[in-house]
């Protein structure tokens, strides 16, 4: 087994090293300086979309434009916010975070870029769905079906063994036995069930149940973590400063904690960041393709608030209590490491919180992402191909539980970063569409927006 893991993690080392590190944070950089910074001027306008009624009339579709964001918000917002958060911190450090914060930063941009493409691109299947995202913009925009269908493969690789069951699984298995002591198996057995009689009812069915469980879950997690904070906000200016400092210099040995470089944090930042908010890695474009609505660059502003979510608000609020409390130095790790942190902040009902939400985060990303894996095998082999993936998918969820963490991250780590090499080239080649049609649109609205101010 150690050995085994020894491959791995070189694999991983190779698969996440500087060239895929430059062309994921570098693909952000590149499109927020062609897009004018349009993660900061343009969100006030993303998060009025998100939070404003659909009012696309005729608009082709399956899933509101509110459902396609949560379906996207299920698979991001999972165990990557709770257990991928404090994995980077206890491997990299409280410096970890600021990379976390910079991937998503940047992330954000990627995201709006190739949910653009993926409406923009998106075709209806034999079913009458829609079907869209990076294996369809890059075969009808990019013109090369090669990493078209590389993306497609890699995508399956995701969904069945990497952000898509067993991280997911463990977590929630784990994480049940640790505070309710249920046994792993009776856990197993009940979320395999669970989630067989949901995804077997297909998109409409997975954004009915995310657009009541993702907003519900995000709030109480939230929540819970700033009343921590609230109650400790005399830590908070120190807190802050620790992981402004740690990102820059190499943290002192401490603890469990046995020091780390600044680019070992970095990577971990990284990493973990795209784990979380998939930002660069063409998982959310799939779920984006569904929505019901007419414009391209309104579904990728709607869409780019799924990282500001997911990163800068729920990512952020785990990190912040893990190096407060100070459990990021001690023996825990994953969930444990987690649940430690806001015990010790909420005595009493913290680990409850962490608990709760780590389920419900855990069970709607299955969901999500045993839509991606449908849509991708549907790409690859026709709908023929759905029912075996399901079947599959369902089967791999219910041994999920039995598999050792340090193996599962290491897995997910190296199929991530396969899955986003061909969305990421395919983003820089479709750049020129992405900027003018995001030019189009505001230019589109200053125009009307002057014909209104001449009529009044």
């Amino acid at each position: 087994m150690q050995n085994t893991i020894s491959f791995l993690e070189k694999i991983d080392s190779l698969v996440w090293g500087p060239p895929l590190l430059i062309l994921l944070v570098g693909t952000g950089v590149y499109l927020t300086a062609r897009l004018g910074l349009l993660q900061i001027s343009r969100l006030p306008l993303a998060l009025k979309l998100v939070f404003s009624k659909d009012s696309e009339e005729g608009a082709q579709g399956d899933v509101s434009s509110f459902g396609a964001l949560c379906t996207a918000l299920a698979a991001t917002i999972g165990t990557g916010n709770i257990v991928g958060v404090a994995t980077a911190i206890k491997a990299g450090g409280p410096g970890a975070l600021f990379w976390m914060w910079v991937a998503a930063f940047f992330g954000m941009a990627t995201k709006y870029g190739e949910c653009l493409l993926s409406i923009k691109y998106r075709v209806v299947d034999e079913n009458g769905q829609m079907s869209g995202g990076p294996m369809y913009y890059i075969e009808r925009g990019l013109g090369n079906k090669f990493l078209a269908k590389a993306f497609a493969f890699f995508g399956i690789g995701v969904a069945f063994f990497g952000i898509g069951t067993f991280p997911q699984i463990n977590a929630i298995s784990n994480a049940i036995d640790l505070t309710f002591k249920v046994p792993i198996i009776v856990t197993s057995i009940a979320l395999t069930i669970i989630v067989a009689l949901v995804t077997l009812g297909g998109i409409k069915s997975i954004a009915k149940v995310s657009e009541i469980v993702v907003p519900f879950m995000a709030v109480f997690y939230v929540l819970g973590a700033l009343f921590i904070m609230v109650r400790n906000y005399t830590l908070l200016p120190e807190t802050f400063a620790l992981v402004i400092r740690s990102a820059f210099t190499p943290a002192a040995a401490a603890g469990g904690f046995l020091g780390a470089s600044v680019m070992f944090a970095m990577r971990n930042g990284v990493a973990r960041g795209v784990f979380s908010n998939e930002s660069g890695l063409g998982s959310a474009p799939i779920a984006t393709a569904a929505a019901k609505s007419n414009s391209c660059v309104k579904q990728g502003l709607i869409s780019m608030t799924g990282t500001f979510f997911d990163t800068i608000i729920i990512c952020t609020m785990t990190g912040i209590m893990l190096i407060m409390t100070g459990a990021w130095k001690g023996d825990l790790s994953g969930a444990a490491m987690t649940n430690s942190a806001f015990e010790s902040g909420l005595p009493g009902i913290g680990s409850y919180i962490v608990t709760i939400g780590l389920v419900f985060f855990a069970f709607t990303t299955i969901l999500g992402w045993n839509y991606y894996g449908e849509r991708c095998t549907e790409y690859l082999f026709g709908v023929k191909g759905i029912k075996p993936y399901r079947l599959i998918f369902i089967g791999l969820v219910a041994i999920g539980a039995f598999l050792k963490l340090d193996m599962i991250w290491i897995l997910a780590d190296i199929v991530n970063g396969l899955m986003a090499i061909p969305n990421l080239i395919a983003l820089v080649g479709l750049s020129g569409v992405i900027i003018a049609e995001t030019n189009l649109f505001f230019k589109g609205e200053a125009l009307e927006s002057s014909k209104s101010d001449k009529i009044a």
